[in-house]
């Protein structure tokens, strides 16, 4: 059967366009949007019909029902929706303008619950449909200068699993998707961006973390492409799993991560059970 997909964060060479071309691959049917969708319109003119590129900024709510409902109209439904617009900033906890803060969970989560609030109702209607959401393995790794970013991914990640229990009597599924460092143009813009902390003891920290993504960006070992495919090969699984590492990094960080913190809340399980009223 022929899916709907509804895809936002369309950026060439980003996970956007690629989680398109695989389901292109598959013969299914594209909205894909962009901020900027003059980017790709040479993009989606190979693909005819079987791509619409509709504008949108995902911050803006009123924007986000207009190109829902136009991607309604034109295929006649959504059965997939990829959550994958996003970025991130780098700043210590205690330094990063409140500004910034915002901006961030303005894009990576309140405009999650914006898209896909919207496309639900018609997914409910139907009976079906797939909820995936772009997360990061830094949604399970909190990342030392990028804790923020953490902080919006460790979000949607609590959201992704509390949907998925609530509409799965509607009979649709939801994933969590946790991208390694992949190559695409995310990281293209740290080279060019300086640190602007304003306490200074937090520089020397921030000034490697940059360092870090400027040295490694194009050199990146996730293949979006692969990522992608990976993607739609899980969403085939029965049953399909609750969330997907991508990349050999990502894997190796999210596993460690959770033996650690497994074993450290073991450590502390005569304390942790001393808390309640005695029996």
């Amino acid at each position: 059967m022929t899916r709907r997909w509804f895809i936002t964060g369309g950026t060439p060479g980003g996970f956007g366009v690629a989680f398109a071309e695989a389901a292109l691959e598959t013969g299914d049917r594209v909205v894909l949007t962009s901020r900027r969708p003059q980017e790709l319109a040479t993009w989606a003119e190979q693909y005819g019909d079987r791509v619409l590129v509709v504008p949108l900024d995902v911050t803006d709510s009123a924007q986000v029902q207009r190109a829902v409902r136009a991607a309604e109209q034109h295929y006649g439904g959504i059965d997939v929706l990829v959550n994958n617009a996003g970025r991130g900033w780098f700043g210590s906890i205690e330094g990063m303008t409140e500004s910034s803060v915002r901006a961030m969970f303005e894009l990576n989560f309140f405009a999650v619950l914006s898209v896909t609030r919207a496309v639900l109702p018609g997914m409910r209607a139907r009976g079906n449909g797939w909820v995936v959401n772009v997360s990061s393995v830094a949604g399970i790794v909190a990342a030392t200068g990028f804790g923020y970013y953490s902080a919006t991914k460790f979000a949607v990640e609590a959201v992704t699993e509390t949907l998925r229990a609530e509409v799965a009597a509607q009979g649709i599924s939801v994933l969590a998707v946790e991208p390694g460092a992949s190559r695409t143009n995310a990281y293209a813009g740290f080279a060019d961006e300086p640190v602007s902390e304003p306490i200074v003891e937090y520089h020397e920290m921030l000034e490697q973390v940059r360092s870090a993504f400027v040295d490694i960006d194009g050199a990146q070992p996730g293949d979006p492409r692969r990522g992608a495919r990976a993607v739609i090969a899980a969403m085939a699984q029965h049953p399909p799993p609750r969330r997907l590492v991508l990349g050999n990094g990502g894997f190796d960080a999210v596993t460690d991560t959770l033996e650690e913190a497994l074993a450290d809340i073991r450590a502390n399980e005569t304390l942790s059970r001393g808390a309640d009223f005695p029996a």
